[in-house]
């Protein structure tokens, strides 16, 4: 196939004419490259590291921080400290426990109240079953002992470990379910 005569010039001034488009981007390249030029790294001589000196270690008259002796010690101490928490464990320990003490505080609801011979018994309700409970009775897993039960919630004493693993009395109180089935 042949080009037809005036196609050749065309074709050349078409290639002529788009070599020379670069044009626009030739200043932002040479900007670019002087502003690098001019920009230099600070950087910041680091200081000289402390020198360490090591220190003798001076034992006479003292026990050794690793001897039995110090450990055998430092368990009684913190034996002594935690018996006064435990006191308050034991007595829950050796007595016998009631079914709701199975369940935990936030599955229990307390639904109503009833009066038998001048005694308050509370209703609580436990997945599909409920429960009468007493004063002096035993709700949740914390050792929850039953305080007092009013019109509108029962009153607890739980014991806990606290963040130290200190056994603490703390209050709960489960507050009337309105319009549980």
């Amino acid at each position: 196939m042949f080009l037809r005569p005036g196609w050749g010039a065309c074709v050349v001034l078409v290639g002529l004419l788009a070599g020379c488009g670069g044009g626009e981007n030739e200043d932002l390249s040479t900007w670019m490259k002087e502003q690098r030029a001019k920009t230099l790294p600070k950087v910041e001589p680091i200081s000289e590291p402390v020198r360490f000196v090591p220190q003798p270690y001076q034992s006479e008259g003292k026990t050794p921080p690793f001897s039995q002796d110090k450990l055998t010690a430092a368990l009684r101490r913190a034996s002594d400290a935690a018996s006064p928490s435990l006191t308050l464990l034991t007595p829950e320990l050796n007595r016998r426990k009631e079914p709701l003490e199975a369940e935990p505080l936030d599955a229990i609801a307390m639904v109503g109240l009833l009066d038998r011979k001048g005694q308050r018994v509370a209703l609580v309700k436990v997945g599909a079953l409920l429960y009468q409970v007493r004063v002096g009775n035993y709700l949740g897993q914390n050792y929850g002992r039953i305080l007092r039960i009013s019109e509108s919630d029962i009153t607890l004493r739980e014991i806990v470990q606290d963040g130290t693993g200190e056994w603490i009395e703390r209050q709960a109180v489960l507050q009337l379910q309105e319009g549980i089935k």
